[in-house]
């Protein structure tokens, strides 16, 4: 525990976290934490709320212009493959289904009182729908989704950052077929996509990809990937050989997309294979690529689309 743990449980009864965490039934600890929030809410006054919207992160609006963000969301469905299924995903998901399928700590997440967390990344929800989906189809089918969602996270991203944030995230899962091919097809199926969406900016943009320790996939993304994308306009497909971020959290390959060079680069998205829907489903052969990028980002550099 950390120091503010320690400081706040010793201040409790005896048995109090114990019985808090591991006693209670779910349902009697949903009574029990609703009841305080009745409490403390009914304390609450206007000018709490006042203060709480000014100085809150979590609850201040986000700067960018809803308009912009509808046009550059709209044609981002515009370009979509028809074989990606639209999801439009609940503001909240599963308590756990960040931390229990990736490294990830609970405390970059927002959970609420009823079993449940605000949603911090839209491919960990959209994983788990894909695993839903192919486990009621044949083992050579295919899932491939898509969403538009803000996303809440807890840790804090510095002066001038939001909490809060849009991205459009792009989730598919198909079954192994060996030396590389699904991992490979399903390289193009998002790379290609992202370059139609990126082939319209002023700044220079790049998919940026990595391979991660795989030496199958380094070959069918030399004979496969690299060749299918090497017709795709302006956006070049580069090697990011030296990436380090994201090993151990992507596995296989992954991906970047930037837009701009050297210091002057910004960060569109990013993205690569992970082990989500393997794990949900009970089969190792499942493969399943995620990428996602910032709307708000994309929408700041191209503005509004004609």
């Amino acid at each position: 525990m950390t120091d503010a743990e320690r400081r706040v449980w010793g201040r409790l009864p005896d048995g109090a976290r114990d019985a808090l965490t591991a006693r209670l039934a779910p349902a009697d600890l949903r009574t029990a934490l609703l009841d305080v929030a009745r409490t403390r809410a009914a304390a609450v006054r206007p000018a709490d709320l006042l203060r709480r919207w000014r100085d809150d992160r979590f609850v201040r609006p986000a700067d960018s212009d809803p308009r912009v963000l509808a046009e550059v969301e709209a044609r981002l469905w515009r370009l979509l493959p028809a074989e990606f299924a639209g999801v439009e995903l609940s503001p909240v998901v599963p308590l756990g289904i960040c931390s229990a399928v990736a490294p990830v700590s609970q405390d970059r997440i927002v959970s609420t009182m009823r079993a449940t967390e605000v949603v911090s990344d839209a491919t960990n929800a959209l994983a788990v729908e894909a695993a839903v989906r192919r486990r009621r189809q044949p083992a050579a089918g295919e899932v491939h989704l898509a969403a538009s969602h803000r996303h809440l996270r807890a840790q804090p991203f510095g002066p001038g950052m939001s909490a809060h944030f849009r991205l459009f995230a792009l989730v598919s899962s198909a079954r192994d077929t060996g030396s590389g091919r699904t991992e490979a097809r399903l390289l193009v199926r998002h790379l290609s996509y992202w370059q139609r969406v990126l082939d319209a900016l002023p700044a220079t943009p790049r998919l940026r990809y990595t391979v991660l320790d795989d030496p199958v996939v380094a070959e069918r993304v030399a004979d496969t990937v690299v060749p299918a994308l090497a017709t795709g306009g302006g956006v070049a497909l580069v090697e990011e050989p030296g990436r380090e971020r994201g090993r151990g959290y992507y596995v296989a390959a992954a991906l970047r997309l930037t837009a701009g060079d050297g210091s002057e680069a910004v960060e569109l998205g990013d993205g690569g294979f992970t082990g989500w829907t393997a794990l949900l489903t009970g089969d190792a052969k499942e493969r399943c690529l995620v990428s996602c990028l910032s709307t708000e980002r994309l929408a700041a550099l191209a503005g509004t689309p004609r």
